[in-house]
């Protein structure tokens, strides 16, 4: 069974960093063509955080299922654990940036969201930054409640394999917990409001698209549905890997019981999302882009305005 675990960690492995890095060389090319500049360092930014994702708990967990042992050390557990909470977190952070940008690309000359337009530009690099740097002080905390695994202590531990997570009060615990995943929940939040603000926008695009053309165009692989349904996609998929993460994650901190299926289910789970978003990106346009509208045809006005960025 340890072995048959220790594969599956290994393929997800592979098959997450190689989404994660054709999508990074897909900008890069796209950077260096002179297009896609903006939109480009954010998924940078998103792809660098999906790795470190992916590799911090990724690598330790197939180690540990191929039975090795006593390969991390105190210090060593504390790092693997900051990173991955980091870069969850930036992970996170820059998916909202990144719907946050679109809905305000898309956004009609009269709304609201029409003066961030040449604003939201200037800011993309700093908040890519900030958001780094924000996820590294709200995490500061992390390190000091994880030890080495075959450090004899007798108090509440939550067994990884390899590390554990002291547990000295539960009520604290919580309350941490709760600390950690509150700006978590503030950007699942804005980018669903994003998310689902961009899908009515191009519903309702569509729709005067096919007033116009009357029954030219074909309802059901019309750019307009192709780029709402990747919208819809990637949203649905990041609200539910999150949230059975953040059920484990509760879980662990008020129970203090960590069985080997739940740590193994709930390590999977970790790395759902930074694995398959690459491809779900990817997947929008073969042609020229892993954006999320950017799969957009040439010849109406709204898709066109995504297509600069």
């Amino acid at each position: 069974m340890d072995l048959k675990i220790g594969i599956i960690f290994l393929v997800q492995i592979l098959i997450g960093i190689l989404g994660n890095f054709s999508l990074l060389c897909h900008y890069i090319s796209l950077f260096n063509a002179g297009r896609s500049r903006s939109i480009g360092l954010i998924f940078r930014h998103l792809t660098v955080a999906n790795s470190l994702v992916i590799l911090s708990r990724g690598i330790p967990d197939t180690m540990a299922a191929f039975g090795l042992k006593h390969f991390l050390n105190d210090f060593g557990c504390k790092v693997v654990f900051y990173v991955h909470r980091v870069a969850r977190g930036v992970s996170i952070g820059t998916t909202c940036l990144l719907s946050v940008f679109q809905a305000i690309t898309i956004s009609p000359r009269n709304s609201r969201l029409a003066e961030l337009k040449v604003k939201a530009l200037k800011y993309i690099g700093p908040s890519s930054i900030l958001c780094w740097i924000l996820n590294m002080l709200v995490n500061i905390q992390v390190p000091m409640h994880v030890t080495e695994k075959w450090s004899n202590k007798n108090i509440t531990t939550i067994d990884f394999k390899y590390c554990s997570a002291t547990l000295h009060d539960k009520s604290k615990h919580l309350l941490n917990a709760v600390c950690i995943s509150t700006p978590d929940v503030f950007c699942l939040g804005l980018m669903t409001w994003a998310s689902f603000s961009m899908v009515f926008l191009l519903c309702r695009h569509k729709q005067r698209v096919q007033h116009i053309h009357g029954n030219n165009i074909s309802p059901r692989f019309s750019p307009e549905t192709r780029a709402t349904q990747t919208i819809l996609v990637l949203v649905s998929t990041f609200v539910s890997f999150y949230t059975l993460s953040s059920i484990f994650y509760i879980y662990f901190s008020l129970s203090g019981q960590s069985s080997r299926w739940l740590v193994n289910v709930s390590a999977f789970i970790n790395s759902c999302f930074p694995t398959t978003s690459s491809y779900i990106l990817l997947s929008c346009n073969p042609c020229a882009s892993g954006h999320f509208c950017a799969c957009a045809g040439r010849n109406t006005p709204l898709p066109h305005l995504i297509r600069k960025i």
